[in-house]
């Protein structure tokens, strides 16, 4: 079970956030239906809207920067070019991260100038500031029980983050603040960031990269795949080939068999590149897949949305332009959000009218309703 949440997140000076913008998934209405993507008092699903260059992409950069420094996981470096936002005054990026914990707040803060270059770090467990460093001036304090006898300076030429040092090596004592401490980390260790077919890149959540078919066939869910594409009209006998020591899905067709990769539509494969995610999503605890529909026709991306929502205690949040997806018989207004401006807001927010169950999000998003937050 998830017992920590992100509830807020702000970033400011990244690539194309040049001012502070801030994601808020702590003030939910109360909306009678859809409760079940409510937990903690946090959005757990979403989905955000916005225009080509408004920032989807760079949100889920920014929100998963974090993997970066903080863990050992694959990342993609090259996503990370132009880091500063170019037309920025500030010479640093500023990221500020706010988790619940079982009535407990986590706020973690750093400030950094490339993907790997932290300029500070601050960390507070209920008000309390708990880890603090400064890699200018190369000092800081721990106070959790337990970091006592820790080096206090980092002493090598591209220091690892403090938070992660503590984390590696101090033998951490139990109670409530380390409790909360060890469960940001932990919910830090599972995070996933994955785009669609046209990048195959992801971060976060394992080391090293992502083979597609590998990981189908060694799951043991070949045939549960092959359900899935009949599910959405795709009808291949699929079956698990070892090539020159690695293993590739195949598709046979009586006298002769053929790479699924190689004749499978555009689409079918970005349904294998979601599979794929989808039977490890359970594990994670929070998603971010940006443009997951790019290839998709509009019923199969409801169908993915249904799959979505039914993955207990994992925050999951896609992008998309997709307007077919604006129904409150799949979410819920505030967990559509529109990106635009340097500002990011939920139908729920940016209207006074009281919206209900009958009402039509599609339309009144067409018609100008939720353009500004």
């Amino acid at each position: 079970m998830l017992h920590i949440m992100l509830k807020k997140f702000s970033v400011q000076n990244f690539k194309g956030f040049r001012d502070k913008i801030t994601l808020d998934l702590e003030s939910p209405w109360d909306y009678g239906f859809q409760q079940e993507v409510i937990s903690s008092g946090c959005i757990t699903k979403g989905i955000l809207y916005g225009i080509n260059g408004s920032g989807k992409s760079n949100l889920g950069l920014a929100i998963c920067d974090i993997i970066c420094h903080l863990t050992d996981n694959q990342t993609l470096p090259g996503n990370y070019d132009c880091y500063l936002n170019l037309d920025g005054e500030k010479s640093i990026a500023e990221f500020e991260y706010v988790f619940t914990f079982r009535g407990e707040e986590l706020v973690y803060e750093y400030g950094k100038t490339g993907m790997n270059q932290l300029e500070y770090e601050r960390l507070s467990v209920s008000g309390r500031e708990v880890i603090s460093y400064n890699y200018l001036k190369n000092e800081g304090f721990t106070v959790l029980v337990g970091t006592e006898t820790l080096n206090h300076t980092m002493m090598t030429e591209t220091p690892i983050s403090r938070v992660k040092y503590v984390n590696s090596n101090a033998i951490l004592q139990d109670n409530k603040e380390n409790a909360v401490f060890r469960e940001f980390m932990d919910y830090v260790n599972r995070m996933l960031l994955f785009f669609s077919l046209d990048q195959r890149g992801y971060e976060g959540f394992k080391a090293g990269k992502g083979n597609i078919s590998e990981g189908i066939i060694e799951s043991g869910r070949l045939l549960d795949f092959q359900q899935f594409l009949e599910e959405n009209g795709i009808f291949y006998n699929l079956v698990g080939r070892e090539i020159d020591g690695e293993k590739k899905l195949y598709c046979n067709f009586g006298n002769r068999e053929a790479n699924f990769f190689k004749i499978a539509s555009t689409g079918t494969r970005s349904l294998a590149l979601f599979y794929y995610w989808y039977i490890k999503m359970h594990e994670a605890s929070f998603v971010y897949i940006d443009e997951f529909d790019a290839f998709y026709h509009f019923e199969l991306s409801i169908d993915i949305i249904k799959k979505l929502n039914e993955i207990k205690n994992v925050q999951i949040f896609t992008t998309t332009h997709n307007t077919d997806l604006m129904s409150n018989d799949l979410l819920r207004p505030d967990c559509y959000f529109v990106i635009g401006n340097n500002k990011i807001w939920s139908f729920a927010d940016s209207t006074e009218k009281e919206l209900r169950k009958a009402h039509n999000l599609q339309k009144m998003y067409k018609a100008g309703a939720f353009d500004e937050g």
